[in-house]
């Protein structure tokens, strides 16, 4: 019996699993099921270790029995805070195997302190920690762990090149094989909770998403079906192991029995390299990812990238001449839409003609549905082909935010569809095309105003590589738009040649930008989106230089 208060109803999982979207296999089991079958084939990779299945298994369960050993019960939860390594990935399927709930998702820009408070709002049993990560390096976060007095056991993880601990700060991590006592009796019930995830925080404080085994491989089950992955796929990760990114990369090795490879070069190896090194053939990250690769091929003069078939990317819009730069490079790009909550629910096929997968997110996989409903009234659907903000519903969707009731309840309508925060509409084809986020949204006099039809034509300059729109307070109209870029190269455009661009590209006169700001980074979250709020508070407190702008139409005169 499970011990977490969650939003599992019997009825609703009746019909997933009539349908087939839920199953009897859990992450482990799919494990189990490798190792028998495939032994000696590579399951995992990371700069120091290539684990075939069999390797992984046994390491997992060594894993297992020391969490057992420690006094682990069901329902705990084990936090993991460490760099793309392959231990994350031994945590997440030793929890499946034990009943407990891992929570991965502690990212290099926490500080120990953060960590910390993280933590211990999900009173977490177990940590695995790496010295010297985060954002302060030198913060030792195996002493600020025992603040945290639900803790049972704090493993070590010895950085590349050192030995292991001998034990006096920290347990050392398991090596595999290295069994004390037997594990328990396997733990084969799908509808437990396995993963807790914090969300991103791009609009505050991160909650806690509740996943099973069944609502995450679902997600991977339905990517597999559709893109025909199999045991000859290598994926490599760019998204780090500690988001949900990597999460739906674990759950598509797991059902396709490929082999993944952490983000993790080794030293002096770039990540072009070693994605070429891998002989990876699906790579997932998001859209900085992919421009960051295609710039490094640009440099090198590069026309192919390496063995690669299929680049997904999410997390953020992803602008329109990315994909293209990749269908003119023979690569399919994976447009996907998801969240947290739901998993990378909404993406384009392999059949979709070029149109479709450079403007739109495609439709929703087997086993979710989407709804377009009124922005303003979360409970009245949308006219077709208007914008609204995107809810969603199915065997994906996340159990409850952990300890949360409050925010559980208000992410759905009262039709009990998950509301997702975002905007979007559905083209003629029923294929989603993503407008931004609800609070990103710039009402200028009474007009609405969406940053991600600005930043997807902003990106067509030829000197920016990044653009975020942004409000700025106005005192007459309420809110205009401010266009922050990052330049390529460095070289900043004038300003008056970037609203020429956006002009010559389609943009209407009254969404044009007011207001221009060149940064030399923008603030990203540990996935890569943008922080907004943080530009917005920057611009607050002066410290990004505005710089007034105006369009004229040829023959107007100055106001």
């Amino acid at each position: 019996m499970g011990t977490i208060l969650t939003l599992h109803d019997p009825a609703t999982a009746r019909r997933h699993y009539a349908a087939g979207v839920w199953q009897e296999d859990t992450l482990y089991t799919l494990l189990r099921r490798h190792a028998a079958e495939r032994p000696a084939a590579f399951a995992l990779r990371d700069a120091r270790r290539r684990l075939s299945w069999a390797a992984l298994l046994v390491w997992v369960d060594a894993f297992a029995a020391d969490l057992h050993a420690a006094g682990l019960r069901r329902g705990d939860r084990v936090a993991v805070w460490l760099p793309n390594r392959v231990e994350t990935v031994v945590a997440l399927l030793a929890c499946s195997r034990n009943g407990h709930v891992c929570n991965p998702s502690l990212h290099h820009s926490y500080s120990a302190a953060e960590i910390v408070a993280l933590i211990a709002g999900i009173d977490a049993a177990a940590l695995v920690a790496q010295p010297g990560y985060g954002a302060d390096a030198t913060a030792d976060i195996f002493a600020a762990a025992r603040r945290v007095p639900s803790l049972r056991r704090v493993y070590r993880v010895a950085p590349p090149g050192e030995a292991a601990d001998d034990g006096a700060a920290a347990h050392p991590f398991p090596d595999p094989g290295a069994v004390a006592l037997p594990p328990p009796a396997p733990d084969d019930n799908p509808d437990k909770i396995v993963y807790l995830a914090f969300t991103s925080g791009t609009t505050g404080k991160p909650k806690g998403v509740l996943h099973s085994d069944n609502t995450l491989l679902a997600n991977g089950r339905a990517m597999v079906a559709d893109w025909g992955h199999d045991a000859d796929t290598v994926l490599l990760s760019l998204s780090p192991l500690s988001h949900h990114i990597a999460t739906v990369a674990v759950e598509q090795m797991l059902v396709a029995g490929l082999e993944l490879v952490a983000n993790d070069p080794p030293p002096g190896m770039t990540a072009l390299d070693w994605l070429v090194a891998s002989g990876a053939t699906y790579v997932m990250g998001v859209p900085t990812h992919a421009m960051d690769m295609l710039e490094a091929m640009r440099r090198r003069g590069l026309d192919r990238l390496g063995a690669v078939k299929i680049f997904y990317m999410a997390g953020a819009p992803i602008p329109r001449e990315t994909a293209q730069a990749f269908l003119d490079l023979g690569v399919t790009p994976q447009n996907i839409y998801g969240m947290t909550e739901n998993g990378s629910h909404q993406y384009t096929l392999p059949d979709d003609d070029a149109r479709t997968i450079v403007a739109t997110c495609g439709r929703a996989c087997r086993g979710y549905a989407i709804k377009i409903w009124d922005a303003e009234d979360p409970d009245t659907e949308a006219v077709p082909g208007e914008v609204g903000e995107i809810g969603g519903m199915g065997g994906l969707l996340m159990l409850g935010y952990f300890d949360n009731q409050a925010a559980t309840e208000a992410s759905f309508n009262r039709h009990g569809w998950f509301m997702s925060g975002d905007l979007g509409r559905l083209d003629a084809q029923g294929c989603l095309e993503i407008m931004g986020r609800k609070k990103d949204l710039i009402i200028r006099g009474g007009r609405n105003i969406y940053p991600a039809r600005i930043e997807d034509l902003a990106l067509k300059h030829p000197a920016i590589a990044r653009a975020a729109a942004f409000a700025v307070p106005d005192r007459r109209l309420g809110e205009k738009v401010c266009l922050a870029i990052v330049a390529l190269g460095g070289a900043v455009p004038a300003p008056d040649s970037v609203l020429a661009h956006l002009r010559a590209a389609g943009l209407p006169i009254y969404d044009m930008p007011e207001y221009f700001a060149a940064l030399v980074e923008f603030p990203l979250t540990a996935s890569g989106k943008v922080l907004k709020r943080e530009l917005v508070e920057w611009a607050k407190a002066g410290r990004i230089d505005l710089t007034p702008v105006q369009w004229r139409e040829r023959g107007q005169k100055e106001a």
